[in-house]
Formats: C-alpha cells, sequence, structure tokens
C-alpha cells in the first residue's frame, strides 16, 4: 500500500477497473463510515462538487441520513455562508485532489467558515499531485481517501492541511497498479533491506568511509560517528592538518587526498560537511578520479551554485532548501518534479531534505519520507545523515536504496530519541534500531 499516486494515475486506476458506479458507491459508504466512527450525529452540511468527488459526498450523505443523522446537502452554487456557519459538520466532497484551478475567493471562504472539516479525498484547493495550495484551501480534521495516499498527503502545505487521514479500500483491484506503474512511494523498511554482516566478513567487506575534513572539523566528526554507527567497517577522516584529540577509534589521515585515492580499499567518500573553500577543488579531484561512491553536501553543494554539472559523477547529493536554491534554482511549488530534474540533471540521487524529504533518482523513481519529527531540524543533523549514507553505500545497498533508507532511519531514530534532541545523540541509536530491522526481516 506504499504506492503513492498522483491524480492523473488515480484517475488511469479508476478507468482501468470500470465500474465507476460501484467505485463512487464504495467511496461514499466508505466516507460515511470514517464519520460514524470520530464524530457524534450532528447537524452536518456536505458540500458536493461537479465530479466523481461530489458524488462520494452524496452517496455520503445518504449513508448518514439512514443512520440518523440531520444532513443537508448543498452544491458549489447553492451553499451560503450562514449555512457553513451553522453547521456542526462540514464534509468538503467539492474537488479532489485533481483541482486544477485556484480555488476561488467565495468558495475558500465557504470552507473556511466551517467548525469542524472532513475532506474526502483532500481538502478541496490541495493540489493532489503537489502538496501545493491552489489559491486557498481549509484546515481538515480528518481526511478520507481511497485505494492509495497521493503525494499531496505526505507533501507540504497540503499534508499539514489533511488532518487525520484515513486510506479506504473501495475494491479497486491491485492489478491496475501494472498498467499504472507508479514511480513514486512512501518510505519506508518494505522499499529497501539493510546489509546484515556476514559471519565469516571483516572490517573491508563492511566497507571504508573516509570523510574530507576542513575548516570546521565539528561536521565531519559527526558524519564519522554516523558512519561508524551505521556499520561501515573502516571510517577515516581526512583532515589537512594533524589532528588533537580524535574520539577513540577514528583513524586520523593528514595526507594528500591524491595519496588517499592510490588506496582502492576506499570506495567511499564524504565531501563538503565542514569542509570550507577547498570543497570545490576536492569534488572535482573526487569526481575525475573514477569509480568511487561520493556523497556531495553541504560546502560541496554551495561550491557548484549555479553549475550542477559539477555534480555529475557523485553517488548522492544531499541539499536543504537553501542549497537546492543555490544548485538549481527555486524548486517552485512542485518540489517532487524539481527533485527529479535536479537527479537527471547530475545523474546522481537527489534528496531534498526537510520536513518531508524527497529522494529521487535519475531514472524517475522517487520516496516520499514523513517519519522526521520537528526536533530533527537542528544543526547537525544533516552531517549525520551523509554518514548514515555513506555507510550504507560502503556495505553494498545500491544508491537509491541507500539514500531511501539512510533518510527514514534518521527520522526513526529521531522519533526514538524525541523532543532535544541534538545531533550527537543520532549515531548510538542506529545500531539497536538497525538491528531490530535486520531481525525482523529475516524473520519474515
Amino acid at each position: 500500500m506504499d504506492e503513492l499516486l498522483t491524480p492523473a494515475e488515480m484517475a488511469q486506476a479508476d478507468a482501468l477497473a470500470n465500474d465507476t458506479a460501484a467505485l463512487m458507491a464504495a467511496a461514499g459508504r466508505a466516507v460515511a463510515r470514517a464519520v460514524m466512527q470520530h464524530y457524534a450525529p450532528c447537524r452536518t452540511l456536505v458540500l458536493c462538487g461537479p465530479g466523481n468527488n461530489g458524488g462520494d459526498g452524496k452517496i455520503a450523505a445518504d449513508y448518514l441520513r439512514l443512520a440518523g443523522w440531520p444532513v443537508t446537502v448543498r452544491g458549489l452554487h447553492d451553499a451560503t455562508l450562514a449555512e457553513t456557519e451553522r453547521a456542526e459538520l462540514v464534509i468538503d466532497a467539492l474537488f479532489g485532489a485533481g483541482l486544477s484551478r485556484d480555488l476561488s475567493t467565495s468558495t475558500a471562504a465557504l470552507l473556511r467558515a466551517a467548525r469542524r472539516l472532513v475532506a474526502v479525498d483532500v481538502p478541496s484547493g490541495v493540489d493532489g499531485a503537489t502538496g501545493g495550495v491552489r489559491g486557498d484551501a481549509p484546515q481538515a480534521e480528518l481526511t478520507v481517501t481511497f485505494f492509495r495516499l497521493k503525494p499531496g498527503h505526505l507533501l507540504y502545505p497540503g499534508r499539514g492541511l489533511c488532518g487525520q487521514v484515513l486510506l479506504k479500500d473501495i475494491g479497486l483491484p491491485d492489478w491496475v497498479l501494472n498498467e499504472v506503474k507508479p514511480q513514486t512511494w512512501r518510505n519506508g523498511p518494505q522499499r529497501w533491506a539493510l546489509p546484515a554482516r556476514r559471519p565469516t566478513g571483516h572490517k573491508y567487506v563492511s566497507g571504508d568511509v573516509t570523510v574530507l575534513c576542513g575548516t570546521m572539523p565539528g561536521a565531519a566528526r559527526l558524519v564519522c560517528a554516523a558512519a561508524r554507527r551505521a556499520g561501515a567497517g573502516m571510517v577515516t577522516l581526512a583532515a589537512d592538518a594533524p589532528m588533537l584529540l580524535p574520539e577513540a577509534g577514528l583513524i586520523v589521515r593528514d595526507a594528500p587526498l591524491a595519496e588517499l585515492l592510490r588506496d582502492q580499499r576506499r570506495r567511499v567518500f564524504v565531501c563538503g560537511p565542514g569542509l570550507g573553500p577547498d570543497s570545490g577543488p576536492k569534488l572535482a579531484q573526487l569526481i575525475a578520479a573514477g569509480n568511487r561512491k561520493i556523497v556531495a553536501d553541504a560546502d560541496a553543494l554551495t561550491a557548484c551554485a549555479s553549475a550542477p554539472e559539477r555534480l555529475r559523477g557523485a553517488a548522492v547529493i544531499t541539499p536543504h532548501d537553501g542549497e537546492f536554491l543555490r544548485v538549481f534554482g527555486p524548486p517552485g511549488p512542485d518540489r517532487l518534479t524539481a527533485v527529479r530534474a535536479a537527479a537527471q540533471k547530475t545523474g546522481a540521487i537527489a534528496v531534498l531534505k526537510g520536513a518531508d524529504t524527497i529522494v529521487a533518482a535519475p531514472d524517475g523513481r522517487a520516496m516520499i519520507n514523513d517519519n522526521a519529527p520537528p526536533w530533527l531540524a537542528t544543526g547537525g543533523t544533516g552531517d549525520v545523515l551523509a554518514g548514515i549514507i555513506a555507510a550504507l553505500l560502503a556495505q553494498g545497498m545500491a544508491d537509491f536504496e541507500a539514500a531511501c533508507a539512510a533518510v527514514w532511519l534518521h527520522g526513526e531514530a529521531a522519533q526514538q530519541i524525541g523532543p532535544g534532541l541534538i545531533a550527537e545523540d543520532i549515531p548510538p541509536t542506529l545500531g539497536p534500531l538497525m538491528d531490530e530491522l535486520i531481525r525482523k526481516a529475516a524473520a519474515f
């Protein structure tokens, strides 16, 4: 159930099933049941649009009436603001996820007047493909959607407007997905498998990660700590000058990068965190060496401002919004498409970090992550993410799966730690978390 369907893909799935009346009846019944499970009978206004979404709403109203609810049904042009204000509950069945124009001012005012609102599919005004808002959109307490979630249920600002989202089965057969061929998924362990240690393995089997260190060694140390805890067999901090008091077990080298590159065991490099002005030349040197997995973050991305072609040859790039803007320009309202374009331009897995992190591959595959808590937004956590990605690459995971797994682990670790998290808290949480996932996968 982790496929995410755009409104166009959902329409294609509906058409393939070729039973619109039955699907609409099931959807309306699902809405009514959800309302009855979450609310006591009350004066309810159902606002119905002209399309299938409105049809779902009318059927839901019929079921609620049969259950003894006082229900009024109004179309888009015969509803009044006073009715909305009087209603104890409003069901928004106006437009759904496929709205292609901005919501009018009058319609927006009608919906915003609702005291409590349940949305059918998405709150009207939310773009189901992007999570963007078309002009305006109301805040729903509950959203009932069908068959599969849409990207807009996971992408902000739409995600924040949906309230609690209920996904309901309406009888659409899963085989339609073979025809629709969705390319977007909700990120989670069902989409990838973590590498398990071999009983006879040794440290180099688990991979070698080299982290380039520059003007801000604290960032590079966070990368190293995460890479070590996430399973890399060897982690080296490559400093330009001797470093005092490295952590126990952390290898520090001050050899030139060219010398480090001669060691063929060094397959994975992290370039950028705290590296400063040397980032551009060192990134270019790594890429020119070839046959290395490079995680480019922070200063390495800033060094490629307005020149994304300089990142071609990196395995994974991990920009936050500001770095993405500097390298690729503004993502616009359709961030999912923008991240896919960034992956295509660079040939790298692009990870746009945020509350709704998007991971995209050059071939068009994308995952949206929704497990990151707000307290993850603190200094140094991006460096930790780069280290987790590098460790999973070093252990042999494919680039896309390594990035997706690292993003999910990062968020899940933060959930377990709780508010007050600092970046240093995350690495010690990774081992038990990864072990639990590997054990569950083996048992399954």
